[in-house]
Formats: structure tokens, C-alpha cells, sequence
């Protein structure tokens, strides 16, 4: 008996495979849709099939799935109700099965019915099914559904059921999907299960809402084509979409045993053993125990309840980033990343009520690898990468978070005595259900709050939050920020340096600052504080980017520069941003919030944190560049002298004096490097006296660059700040705390720069993930169009490239005596005109050089007079004019007569009075190109 979630999953799979379906994988939590901000359908990755725009790949056309999806953010938005209740999530699965003009409605239902029923044991007086009939008061589209009511009154009937209790009607809002205003749409039939105690309630509750008669499986059809006019026309081909929540259809059959039990069931998709091991590694780190209870409507949770809430959001949360960080998604500032950055915090926010005071989240990704590792490998494969990230995401929040519910909660005491506190002013004549809009700002302006985070723990209190009286505070802080507001246009070298920014960023990512100028330096704002997070661009690494916060706004800051000692924090056009986001009122992205503040205000403090993920990934690749450093010396030689790096998040990039290295040394780097990031060792940094350590052969350093009386050596190895690691350079960067937080490590390019100066392109963590994951795409892409083992793709490879360039030279031979065959005929086709003669002709399919050919050819042999051919290259022609020299002294410019009649054909070029050439974009114009060129001969 089909019992477990893996089991459910796998049976799904076995049943289309036998079915003849390709078993797909899930596409990249990344859409590749712009107005999407993640992957939040099954759909997604086949939209190109079904537009026609991609040919589909599958024999025969069809194809099955679990695809991972999210909805959190944007028009599909479940975030503020996960926890709540039962079966709400910000990550789930969808499955689905999929026709492209294949089978259609008999085949994709009687196989729903066939595995919900037959394979999986669903009770057949438990199911219902809908199906579309237009209501004409409201204008719905199309026809009733009339094929798809006889296949299901045929099911029905043949399981002893009367179709006219199980065959529910919908309208176009349940029972017609549409991809947009226009294109591809259809009805669908969704297959609901009874759940109640006595599953006798004939078909009530289907469509109402209720818990106890819920969807399990939408079959759409699509069929139509939606037109510009309101009109629908059936389209060539038809297709079958098809989604099943995989952790509903989980729940109901292992909450009822099997179907065994609906007497005391409680259908939940937290029941089930998809979230059970994170469960129990949750009840493991806190000491506290998940017991299943949910908050009653409009009131106040118990503690308990409160302790389960924090269980069942934590456990969604989890899936959602690891699965999206593994994706390549990273929590941050704009867009899906801030969605996730969001989420992250939700759930560390909750964290406190099991009693986590330290980071714990990313402890959670373990279980994700061991459970769903099998069906999902990238979170295996990718595990360190998404721990690391989250790690850093919840030290980064963890520092203001105490602090910020300290006070959140003193306000709450206040309250509920009948008077609160606001900026030192006591209000009294707040309802005690109404958190103070003016205390939710100052919340969010000093200790860095979303509202919806405030929302949140006063719900868990029983309260609302005057979110109209947070927007008044709001904008009173913007107008006083655009009132004081102090700009100067300056160049960089008017800039004050005596004005010296203390750089805290090795120890902290986030702290109080004070403002102490405000300047635009051509053009682009940037604010100077007395100190700073940020690191500024200096040798190689990139400045970073972050967050300034205060005064009731938000500053994206996406750059940070050095002048002396004083530190630019470039800011970003937030107003250009927003615009750019509520250009389009459909995209999904244009629902999130932005900001819009010009520059904080010179003198008042605020707070600067760091973008702690793309701090993290610039550090993976600092550090390694140090490695790689050490390894070139090791491989090629102690003399690979540094010329010059660039250390970014993406990539980094490392230049040295040295010949071209051969494979095998790239290979040998490549192996070396991985073979330190896996022991681990430790990377430490000391200040030390420069005459310490000056002349020293073991500390790398660069002869010629100046250095002050104290220098900073990163050492990696050895012990903490003894300088006897393996690896020891003079560096002001910043850096890992030990080699395995690099990840993995791939040299992309080896490649010349200058004379005598090679340049080594590699990357690392999660960049080095993806480069794999490219090259392994392209291999297996090539194993299956030559049909051999990935391993013996280069040596077929290799074969196929020397016979190709056999084809190659053999074909061309050919194709130049086919030209030189046309010389007579073009001959016999010579014409005078205004007393001069002229050969004008299409010659047919021809490349450029065996046009030439032909021309040089012909001109041979046609002494006196004007040449012009048109040669065809698929929808392009291409045009070449040649003169003999007594034409060319009458007048005739073969470079302007080629252009004029290169522009008949959509196209343009020139050359000499001898000879030209130039090309065109429609070929059906070449005979009226040909007929210029004669009447420009004429004069």
C-alpha cells in the first residue's frame, strides 16, 4: 500500500511514465518570465510549447512533473497566512502531467480518475467533478463543456454513481482558465474529494470554500485562442495542462490512513511526513513540542498555540529559501531577493517564540538534503552554499532583533494600561486594540522593522496597527528630509578628505553612523558618514553594496568608493527604480513597496548595514583568489607574479606574468585549490609592524606598492595570527573564516591579456555551481544528439569535427564549380544598354567568397562592361558590382550604383569605382534591385 510522501510521489511518476509520458525535471525556482518574481506554477517552464514559440521536445508529446513553486510576493501571495492554518505555504510542489497536441480530455481524465481511485485508493462516492457552463447574464466565454460531462457521466456511471449528483456546473470564474486577455485558454475540470465524516453531502460544498470538500486536481483544456475582439477560435492544436498540490493529495491519504478513517481525521498538510523530520530537528534544537492546534478566528493564540504557529512557518519558510538559494536566488534588496530576505527575517522573528537567541534556521537545511535530496538533487548538491547564506542573512538580523521586541513590548504594556509612549509624549487617547502608527515608524526608522513585522506580532497580541497613522509619519519624515536636504555639485577632488571615514566592516555589517556630508559627485548622490560597514573598492575587490536606514526612510546604497580616508556611499535612483516598477500594472513585481527619499539629512544618525549575501560571495571569491595565488606558485612557478585582479560576487579574475599554461596545469590549479577549500583551514588577519615582516619570502607582498608603518597580512593555515600559514598576503580585503566556506571552486578561462601577462577567469560557491551545471547541460545535450555515454562524447567529437570539416571542404568545391557552370549562361545574358553592356543577374544560392569567385571568373571572360549579381543566403541577398577600368574613367562608381541598388532590397553597402559590395534583407525585391542597376547605367 502506497503509504509515505516518496512513495506518493514516485507512484505519480510510475503511473504517466506507463502512460508514455517523459518524466521532466522541475525547471529553476527563477523564471524565465520577467513579470513573474519566482516559479509558482507547473506551467511555467511549458508556456514557450504552448505559445508555439518552442517545438516540442518530446516523442510523443507528452510529459510529467513535480514542479517546486513559490508564492510569496505579487499577485499570488500566501505568506501572511502561512502558519494559520492547515494549508497555506509559501513553497510547495505542484504535479502535473502535460499533452502538447497529443491526447486530450477522454485520456487525461480517465487516467485522473484512474490514479486518484484505482492506484491510490481514493473512495469513488467521495469524488466530484465540475465542468464548465457559461453563465450568458455574466458573458462567459465559449460553450458548455459537453465532451468533458459525457466522459465524466461515463466515469460515473461505470463506478455505480449518478453523474447528476457528481457532476458539479462552474462558470468562467472556476471553470475557465485563460493565459492572458489574449492567447491560449480553455475550461478545465477540477476532481474535489468529500471529506466529512459521512461523505454524504452530494456534491454542497463543492466550490464554497469549505475544508471539508477541497480540489485535489485541475485538468484544463486548453483549446481556444482568446482574440483582441472578445472572441475565441479553436486552436490547430490542443493541449492538456494539468496540477496537483502534492502536499494536499499527501495529507488526505496518509491524515485518513489510507482512507481508512474519516471519522476523527484532521486533513492538514502539516500532518504528513514532508514536514514531520523538520518537525522533529525543530523539537530537537528548542526543547519544545509540535501538538497540531490553530489560532481560533479573532482571538488571541494561547502559547501553545503560538509555540505551533512558530513550527508550521519555520517548516514552510525552510523550503522556500533553501530551495530558491540553491536556485541561485539570494536574499537582498530589490525584487524576489527582498521577498526572500523577507521571509528569512519572518522566520527568525518566529524563531524567538521556540527560544532561538542564536542563528538556527540554517541548521534546518540538513533535512531538506536528507528528505528531499532524491527527487530535488541541486539541494544536495548545493547544501554548504544555502547554509552559508542563510547563516549569514540571520547573524545580520539577529543584531538588532532583541533590542527592537524589547521595545516593541514595553510599548504593548503601556498600552494595555491605557496610555503609550511616543517620542517622549504621552498618548492616552488611543483605543488599547490599536498599536500607534507613530510607534510602528519609529520601529521601523531606528531598529529597521517592515511594517508587515509589526503587523505580525501585534496580531500575536491581539492587536491592529494604525498603519494610516504610520504613512503620516512617513511622509512628515520625507518632507523634512527634502526640506534640509543638503546637495553640492562637486568633482571628486573638491571632496574634503580631511573628513576620515573609521571602516568597521571586518567585524560588523551593520551599525549607527552619522551623516556627515551629502554630495554629488557628476551627477550620482553619495553620503558620507563618519563610519562605515561598507568596504570601499580598493586593490581588486569591488565596493559593497547595502541598506541606509533613518529618519523614516530607506537609501539603497549601490556602491562604496574611497577618496583618502573618506568613504562615498553611492546611493541609487530610487524614483527612477519606482517608476520603472509601476510601468506595467500586471507585473507581479510592481506590487511590491518602494520608498522614495532623495539623501539623508547631513548631521542626524542612521543606520548602515551591509548586503551581507553578496559581502559573503565577494569574500568566497577573495579568499580563494589568495589559494589560487598559492597554487600558481606550486604549479607553474614562484615567478607568476600578480599584475592585477578583480574580486566581484559573481566572479574574479587574476592576471600574472607567465607563458600560456597547458591544460594540465589549469587542471592542476583547479584540483589543488579544491583540495585546500576541503580541509577547512582556518583564515585569520593580524596587524603587524611592516618592518616585521618586510623582506619576508613566505609573506606575499607587491614590491613597488607603498605601504605604512602597520600592515594587515591575511594568513590562511597554520595557527590564529602567528604568520605560519601556508598562504600569507599583504591585504586590506575581506575574507572567509575558513576555507570551506568557499565551496566549490572551477577556473573558467586561462587566456592572454597582454604580452607576456596571462589572465586566469574562475569562480566559486554557488557561480561555480552554475558553471557546472552549464557545461553539464551543454554535455549531456551532446550525449543524447550523438547518442553515446557522456564520457565518450569528446572522442566522438573529435570524429565528427574532422569528417565535418571533410563535408565542409568537399561541399564548397562543389558549390564553386556549380557557380563556374553558370559563366556561359551569364554570358549569353549580356545586354547593352546606353551604349555599354552590362550582365545583371540573380545567380542563386552562393556564399560571399564563391560570389567573389564567380565574379573574378566572369570578368575574365566578359573583357568590357558593368557585372551585378545578387546571390541569395536564406532570407538575406548579398550584392557585388565589378567595372572595367575604361567604364569606371566614363563615370560608372561601382560603390555608389551598389548602394542604390542595395537599398531596393531593404539593405545598403559600397566599396570602390571598380568594384563593391553590399547586402539586402529582402530577397523578392532583386529583380527590381537588378533593374536599378540598369537604370543608372542608362543615365
Amino acid at each position: 500500500m502506497i503509504k509515505t510522501s516518496t512513495q506518493i510521489r514516485q507512484s505519480f511518476f510510475d503511473f504517466f511514465k506507463s502512460k508514455q509520458h517523459t518524466i521532466v525535471p522541475s525547471s529553476s525556482l527563477m523564471p524565465d518570465s520577467p513579470n513573474l518574481l519566482f516559479t509558482n506554477a507547473g506551467m511555467n517552464q511549458f508556456v514557450p510549447i504552448f505559445l508555439g514559440q518552442q517545438k516540442c521536445p518530446y516523442a510523443p508529446g507528452r510529459a510529467a512533473d513535480t514542479q517546486k513553486c513559490i508564492r510569496a510576493g505579487g499577485k499570488h501571495n500566501d505568506l501572511e497566512d502561512v502558519g494559520l492554518d492547515t494549508y497555506h505555504h509559501t513553497f510547495f510542489e505542484m504535479l502535473g502531467n502535460w499533452s502538447f497536441g497529443d491526447y486530450f480530455k477522454k485520456e487525461s481524465l480517465e487516467w485522473g480518475w484512474e490514479l486518484l481511485t484505482k492506484v491510490w485508493g481514493f473512495p469513488a462516492n467521495r469524488m466530484f467533478a465540475t465542468v464548465y457552463k457559461p453563465d450568458p447574464t455574466k458573458g462567459d466565454p465559449a460553450d458548455f463543456d459537453q465532451e468533458a460531462y459525457d466522459i465524466w457521466a461515463e466515469i460515473f456511471r461505470a463506478a455505480g454513481l449518478d453523474p447528476a449528483v457528481h457532476i458539479v456546473f462552474g462558470n468562467k470564474k472556476d471553470n475557465f482558465w485563460m493565459m492572458g486577455d489574449t492567447g491560449p485558454c480553455g475550461p478545465c475540470s477540477e476532481i474535489h474529494v468529500d471529506l466529512t465524516p459521512a461523505g454524504d453531502t452530494r456534491g454542497r460544498l463543492v466550490n464554497q470554500g469549505s475544508a471539508e470538500c477541497i480540489e485535489i486536481w485541475n485538468h484544463v483544456f486548453i483549446q481556444f485562442n482568446a482574440n483582441p475582439d472578445g472572441t475565441f477560435s479553436p486552436l490547430p492544436a490542443k493541449h492538456v495542462d494539468t496540477g496537483m498540490g502534492f502536499e494536499r493529495a499527501t495529507s488526505i491519504i496518509q491524515c485518513t490512513k489510507g482512507f481508512t478513517d474519516f471519522t476523527n481525521a484532521k486533513i492538514s498538510n502539516y500532518e504528513t511526513d514532508i514536514f514531520r523530520p523538520i518537525f522533529d530537528a525543530l523539537e530537537k534544537l528548542s526543547g519544545k513540542r509540535y501538538t497540531s492546534t490553530l489560532p481560533q478566528p479573532g482571538a488571541t493564540p494561547t502559547e501553545q498555540e503560538k509555540i505551533d504557529i512558530a513550527f508550521r512557518v519555520i517548516a514552510d519558510h525552510i523550503r522556500t529559501l533553501s530551495f530558491a538559494i540553491a536556485d541561485g536566488i539570494l536574499p537582498g534588496n530589490t525584487d524576489r531577493n527582498y521577498v526572500l530576505r523577507r521571509i528569512l527575517r519572518r522566520a527568525v522573528r518566529y524563531g524567538r517564540t521556540l527560544g532561538f537567541h542564536q542563528p538556527f534556521f540554517f541548521k534546518l537545511v540538513d533535512v531538506l538534503a536528507e528528505t528531499m535530496g532524491e527527487v530535488f538533487p541541486e539541494i544536495r548538491a548545493r547544501k554548504q552554499q544555502v547554509q552559508d547564506t542563510i547563516r549569514v542573512e540571520e547573524e545580520a538580523f539577529n543584531r538588532t532583533l532583541d533590542t527592537g521586541i524589547t521595545r516593541f513590548e514595553n510599548q504593548i504594556e503601556l498600552l494595555l494600561s491605557g496610555r503609550t509612549l511616543v517620542e517622549g509624549k504621552w498618548i492616552s487617547d488611543r483605543p488599547p486594540k490599536i498599536f500607534p502608527g507613530e510607534f510602528a515608524f519609529v520601529l521601523y526608522d531606528t531598529y529597521g522593522f517592515p511594517l508587515d513585522l509589526t503587523e505580525l506580532m501585534a496580531r500575536e497580541r491581539g492587536l491592529t496597527v494604525d498603519t494610516a497613522g504610520f504613512e503620516v509619519e512617513m511622509e512628515k519624515q520625507r518632507a523634512r528630509a527634502r526640506a534640509a536636504q543638503k546637495k553640492t555639485v562637486i568633482e571628486v577632488s573638491q571632496i574634503n578628505t580631511d573628513v576620515a571615514t573609521k571602516f568597521i566592516g571586518f567585524d560588523q555589517l551593520a551599525a549607527n553612523a552619522k551623516v556627515v556630508d551629502v554630495v554629488d559627485v557628476k551627477g550620482r548622490t553619495a553620503v558620507i558618514l563618519d563610519s562605515s560597514t561598507c568596504y570601499a573598492e580598493m586593490g581588486g575587490q569591488v565596493g559593497d553594496t547595502g541598506e541606509i536606514s533613518g529618519s523614516g526612510n530607506l537609501w539603497r546604497v549601490v556602491d562604496t568608493q574611497k577618496v583618502s580616508n573618506t568613504w562615498l556611499h553611492f546611493l541609487e535612483s530610487q524614483i527612477a527604480n519606482f517608476k520603472s516598477q509601476m510601468a506595467d500594472p500586471k507585473s507581479e513585481i510592481s506590487n511590491l513597496k518602494s520608498e522614495i527619499a532623495d539623501a539623508p539629512v547631513v548631521g542626524t544618525e542612521v543606520r548602515l548595514a551591509v548586503d551581507a549575501a553578496r559581502r559573503a560571495a565577494i569574500q568566497r571569491h577573495h579568499t580563494v583568489t589568495h589559494i589560487m595565488h598559492w597554487a600558481l606558485h606550486e604549479v607553474v612557478s614562484k615567478d607568476a607574479t600578480q599584475k592585477g585582479s578583480f574580486v566581484g560576487p559573481d566572479k574574479l579574475t587574476f592576471d600574472f606574468n607567465s607563458a600560456a599554461l597547458t591544460p594540465g596545469q589549469v587542471a592542476d590549479i583547479e584540483k589543488l585549490v579544491n583540495e585546500r577549500i576541503v580541509e577547512n583551514s582556518g583564515v585569520s588577519w593580524t596587524e603587524v609592524p611592516y618592518a616585521d615582516v618586510k623582506g619576508r619570502k613566505d609573506v606575499m607582498q607587491f614590491f613597488g606598492d607603498k605601504y605604512g608603518d602597520v600592515v594587515r597580512v591575511v594568513q590562511i593555515g597554520g595557527g590564529v595570527k602567528t604568520l605560519d600559514g601556508y598562504s600569507m598576503e599583504l591585504c586590506g580585503g575581506t575574507h572567509t573564516r575558513a576555507t570551506g566556506e568557499i565551496g566549490a571552486f572551477r577556473i573558467v578561462a586561462e587566456s592572454s591579456v597582454a604580452a607576456g601577462v596571462r589572465r586566469i577567469e574562475a569562480v566559486c560557491g554557488l557561480s561555480a555551481y552554475e558553471q557546472a551545471r552549464r557545461e553539464r547541460e551543454i554535455l549531456h545535450g551532446l550525449s543524447a544528439r550523438l547518442s553515446v555515454p557522456a564520457g565518450e562524447v569528446s572522442g566522438r567529437v573529435d570524429v565528427l569535427l574532422d569528417h565535418v570539416k571533410k563535408l565542409e571542404k568537399e561541399l564548397k568545391a562543389r558549390a564553386n564549380a556549380a557557380a563556374m557552370g553558370q559563366i556561359d549562361s551569364l554570358l549569353a545574358s549580356a545586354k547593352e544598354v546606353g551604349g555599354k553592356k552590362i550582365i545583371a543577374a540573380d545567380v542563386g544560392e552562393l556564399d560571399t567568397e564563391t560570389l567573389r569567385n564567380l565574379t573574378a571568373a566572369l570578368r575574365a571572360k566578359f573583357a568590357s562592361g558593368l557585372i551585378v549579381l545578387a546571390a541569395r543566403a536564406g532570407e538575406k541577398v548579398q550584392f557585388i558590382a565589378n567595372a572595367d577600368e575604361a567604364l569606371v574613367k566614363s563615370g560608372v562608381n561601382c560603390g555608389k550604383l551598389i548602394g542604390a541598388v542595395a537599398k531596393i532590397a531593404g539593405g545598403g553597402g559600397g566599396g570602390k569605382p571598380n568594384q563593391a559590395e553590399a547586402g539586402g534583407k529582402d530577397v523578392s525585391k532583386i529583380s527590381a534591385a537588378l533593374a536599378e542597376a540598369e537604370k543608372i547605367l542608362a543615365g
